[in-house]
């Protein structure tokens, strides 16, 4: 290894020098980055295991002294089980997740609208779509990656970069250096607000990712305690069973779901009637005041759920400290790349929750990344620079129509204007079964898996996109599938004659 790389932290608008508390560069071996990952969110985490299975160095600072998920229904599709199984976590989400079964849509009255009953998607598909509470996957990427590698209580400030590499401020007074700086910090992303404000005084930001994300709607999620099965049949069930109910004549539509361990994942989601309103209540419920939330149960209590009564039942179920309000925002910036910034996760996109495909996307972006990354040429600008630009060319295509695909599912599950509730309409009484899986079924074609990895073969009989090779992967295999040869050959040989 190569000593500390002389590595000065420069501004780049004017070359002055920065005079803070600095500590040392990381030792560099001239060709490895030294990635700094802020934010310790899934897709954080996951790209640290990521990194650390690639022999990338890696450091995670969090701006939280502790990060606490939200209690809310998550989903991981198909679309990531392959990776998973390449890096050893398949098996274990198994283990704390059910698999997703049969679907309803039904009205306040528990009129049943439309029903979708579990299918064989195992056989298709090679793997179960996994439903599970957010806590649960969080804490299980958790414990794969050291302790000492994550930094809690930086909150970053700002962010400097040139051609020499990358160095963070953090609100303590540290400051920290590497070659790469990754932004997986989420909807309200520092790294991603530092970036842009950097290029627009470049005069380089394009107009779109100066708006605002758009606010919708706003929701109240929980996931209950244990119950008891004598009382709630529902939660002995071996797949979940998820029922999503329209409210008529109100802006509200709640959902309920039954997860592992006999709990249940709750949601009401309540749509702004215009822009103003949206804007307004974030102005007044910043900070979600416990009156608010007060306000706010008080008025859904009597919400019907097939399952277990009404939502204010589910609510008495769930600790206090379970239940969260939340702002659903979407927004898909252009900009996710500039020098050795990359973002990746909700602070490059955010989607809709109504498709579940938050997390899964996070997770996608990790994957590509971490390819592009070990695929590095050298740590010269230009190369670190194509090897981002070419993370965001292979998912921006991908992230866009899932995007979409959110956007099209809220205005079925939640929409409650007019317009929504015609398509809503329409696409429970005309779209036929065949046309859902058909979508389904392309949905599931995009499979990333980590290139630097053994793949894992393909299950299912669905269709499967081809993955993008790794050229260095595949000059390390050829290598050691030469040197086998050579060696079994020098022992089948026989020994040289002696005199």
């Amino acid at each position: 290894m190569n000593p500390h790389r002389a590595y000065k932290p420069v501004n780049e608008f004017d070359d002055t020098p920065v005079k803070l508390p600095s500590q040392l560069p990381p030792k560099s071996d001239g060709k490895t980055p030294h990635v700094m990952i802020v934010g310790a969110g899934i897709g954080g985490l996951f790209l640290a295991i990521l990194l650390d299975k690639a022999g990338i160095s890696y450091e995670i600072y969090e701006r939280a002294p502790v990060v606490k998920p939200l209690g809310s229904i998550l989903t991981l599709s198909v679309n990531v089980m392959p990776a998973l199984e390449q890096v050893g976590l398949y098996e274990e989400l198994k283990a704390i997740s059910l698999p997703q079964g049969g679907a309803q849509l039904l009205y306040e009255d528990l009129e049943l609208a439309i029903e979708l009953p579990a299918g064989n998607t195992n056989n298709v598909f090679g793997y179960d779509m996994l439903l599970f509470c957010r806590p649960k996957l969080y804490e299980l990427l958790l414990s794969k990656v050291p302790a000492e590698k994550i930094h809690y209580s930086k909150k970053v400030l700002s962010a400097l970069q040139n051609k020499e590499g990358v160095m963070i401020r953090c609100a303590d007074g540290t400051t920290y250096h590497g070659d790469i700086l990754c932004g997986a910090d989420g909807a309200h992303s520092a790294i991603r607000n530092n970036l842009f404000r950097t290029l627009k005084e470049k005069g380089v930001l394009p107009s779109s990712d100066a708006k605002e994300m758009s606010k919708g709607f706003t929701c109240l999620v929980g996931t209950t305690s244990p119950l008891d099965p004598e009382k709630y049949p529902l939660v002995e069930k071996e797949i979940g069973i998820f029922s999503q109910i329209i409210g008529r004549g109100t802006r509200y539509t709640w959902s309920e779901l039954n997860i592992a361990e006999k709990r249940v994942c709750w949601v009401v989601v309540n749509q702004f009637a215009s822009l103003e309103e949206s804007e307004r209540m974030k102005f007044r419920n910043s900070e979600w005041a416990p009156e608010i939330n007060d306000q706010f149960i008080s008025q859904v209590r009597d919400f019907k759920v097939p399952g277990c009564g009404t939502i204010g039942n589910l609510i008495d179920l769930t600790p206090s400290d379970g239940i969260s309000r939340v702002y659903l925002e979407e927004k898909l910036f252009d900009t996710w790349n500039y020098g050795r910034t990359v973002l990746i996760g909700d602070a490059a996109h955010k989607l809709l929750p109504s498709a579940g495909q938050g997390a899964v996307c996070a997770v996608e972006d990790s994957i590509i990344l971490a390819n592009c990354l070990y695929d590095l040429e050298s740590l010269s600008q230009p190369h670190i620079e194509a090897a981002l630009d070419d993370y965001k060319k292979q998912r921006y295509g991908p992230v866009k129509t899932q995007f979409d695909q959110s956007k099209l599912n809220a205005m079925i599950l939640n929409g409650q204007t007019l317009l929504e509730r015609c398509f809503r309409y329409i696409a429970i009484n005309w779209v036929p079964e065949s046309m859902q899986m058909k979508n389904f079924a392309k949905a599931a074609e995009y499979r990333p898996q980590v290139s630097f990895l053994p793949l894992t073969p393909k299950k299912g009989t669905a269709p499967v996109l081809p993955q993008k090779p790794s050229k260095r992967y595949e000059k390390e295999q050829e290598l050691k599938r030469k040197t086998l040869k050579e060696q079994a050959l020098a022992e089948q040989s026989p020994p040289a004659a002696t005199i």
